[in-house]
């Protein structure tokens, strides 16, 4: 009898806890628009943040609820864009792609070491031995952490040692920025053509000694940029980029070539009055 009475008890026990189960799924329940999961199936999948939200499916909830339009998503082709704009039926919305710039062109073949860096083959690692042994404590020491942590295949190491960033596949995800000790990638709308591709505070030719692409702190690119468009600030040329900058004026008397305009692939286009470098090899101590 009391092997029945037990049964009963967890009978009835298990059929209370069920029902409580369906009233609160019931009361519970969160309704999620189908049109989500299709919207996330139609995005790359990049899971980037370049469209300003953690990842494609919640960049794909805010499509559907119409908090952003399917041109935040600089990382898709213009025909993906279009379908989601068609599937929502909403407007395709524009954005201007973004890409990573680096501030700097002090390579191997132009820049010196002051002491030999042996450890770690890691940015994060050599900079903290005195800084990584550059002759210019600002430019890039060369071990390509942003190269192992970009995972789009946007940056590779060129023969001097410095990152070269693909605009094609660069997906403003931001991790080159976050991974380089000595701050030298932004990311910037791909419209900012004119760049000053130097990081170097000092003043003078005495950093030439270090860098042979430094810049020196001349203030010639500020004197012959239309107005307003270019001040110095701690000894570097800081350009306003809400001015109209389409314009290369400023480049052309620079006499190192640290200002630059970078052109559709991203290459740097350097003035007429600019120090031409030749050296293929790795600068020496002592070149010239």
């Amino acid at each position: 009898m009391s092997v029945i009475v037990a049964i009963a008890a967890l009978g009835g026990l298990t059929l209370l806890l069920a029902l409580m189960l369906i009233i609160a799924n019931k009361k519970l329940y969160v309704f999620e628009d189908p049109r989500i999961e299709k919207v996330e199936d139609m995005l790359p999948h990049a899971n980037c943040g370049a469209c300003g939200y953690p990842g494609c499916r919640p960049f794909a909830e805010a499509l559907v609820l119409q908090k952003a339009l399917p041109g935040k998503c600089t990382v898709s082709s213009d025909e993906g864009r279009q379908s989601i704009a068609k599937f929502l039926g909403v407007d395709l919305g524009e954005e201007e792609k973004q890409v990573a710039r680096l501030a700097c062109a002090g390579g191997t073949n132009v820049a010196i070491n002051r002491a030999e860096y042996i450890g770690i083959e890691s940015c994060q690692a050599a900079a903290l031995v005195s800084g990584g042994g550059k002759g210019c404590f600002w430019g890039c020491l060369g071990h390509g952490d942003c190269e192992v942590v970009c995972d789009f295949d946007a940056i590779n190491m060129n023969e001097h040692g410095l990152p070269v960033v693909d605009v094609d596949k660069c997906t403003a995800c931001g991790d080159c920025v976050e991974a380089c000790p000595k701050d030298l990638f932004s990311l910037q709308p791909i419209s900012h053509r004119l760049w000053v591709a130097c990081k170097n505070l000092e003043q003078g030719n005495e950093i030439l000694e270090d860098c042979e692409v430094g810049c020196t702190a001349c203030g010639k690119c500020a004197m012959d940029a239309p107005a307003d468009l270019i001040s110095m600030k701690n000894n570097l040329p800081l350009i306003n980029y809400a001015q109209n900058h389409n314009t290369q004026l400023p480049i052309q008397r620079c006499p190192t070539g640290a200002i630059v305009w970078l052109d559709d692939s991203g290459i740097a286009i350097k003035g007429k009055e600019s120090k031409k470098i030749i050296r293929k090899g790795n600068r020496l101590m002592g070149n010239s």
